[in-house]
């Protein structure tokens, strides 16, 4: 008999395994956020093996079927940026939310892990900040490398600095342990000051 876990887990996984974009990942091809998830949630795992169910879900739902909801739906400037970024939340929330409730989870569970999903109470809640560590680090790890590609060094410098002010002090020490390139730890510590 599955667990609501096992089951929310399966569910997330197959309904972002329907993601059109394909990612390459050491030579093998995934749906975009089946990967993005999955790093999420391993990353989570070792950072903080100990952490609640809800945050376990939130960290494998946290991009679900972002592909649905186009960036380019919205204007291309920063207020269109921001308008679409919280779209997205409460999107992944609600159809998160969907799917823990077909699982078997009461309203308080479901409610807490919207409340994560939404990146609520930042630097205040412990799990929120605790998921916003784990997206940072997977960030730093698996997708600074294409944004060194497509950006100039003051725009990246300034993507690092937003991302490292939103980490606790544990996440900056778990940054700092990822096997970088050398260009890209420069840029980091030029970033910082390092």
């Amino acid at each position: 008999m599955s667990t609501p876990f096992q089951k929310a887990s399966e569910w997330i996984d197959a309904e972002n395994a329907q993601d059109p974009n394909i990612e390459l990942d050491q030579n093998k091809e995934y749906p975009k956020e089946l990967l993005y998830s999955n790093r999420m949630y391993k990353r989570l795992m070792q950072f903080e093996p100990n952490a609640s169910e809800q945050v376990q879900i939130a960290s494998k739902a946290q991009h679900i079927c972002r592909w649905k909801v186009a960036r380019e739906s919205y204007p291309m400037d920063r207020v269109g940026y921001l308008k679409w970024r919280e779209e997205l939340k409460k999107f992944h929330a609600k159809t998160t939310a969907g799917i823990l409730e077909k699982a078997g989870y009461d309203q308080t569970f479901i409610d807490r892990v919207s409340f994560l999903i939404e990146k609520k109470l930042l630097k205040k809640d412990a799990e929120t900040q605790l998921l916003e560590d784990v997206i940072c680090l997977v960030f730093l790890e698996y997708y600074l490398e294409p944004f060194v590609e497509k950006h100039d060094e003051e725009k990246l410098k300034n993507i690092i600095k937003k991302t490292w002010d939103k980490m606790s002090d544990k996440g900056h020490q778990e940054a700092l342990k990822i096997k970088y390139s050398e260009e890209n730890l420069n840029l980091i510590k030029a970033s910082l000051g390092l």
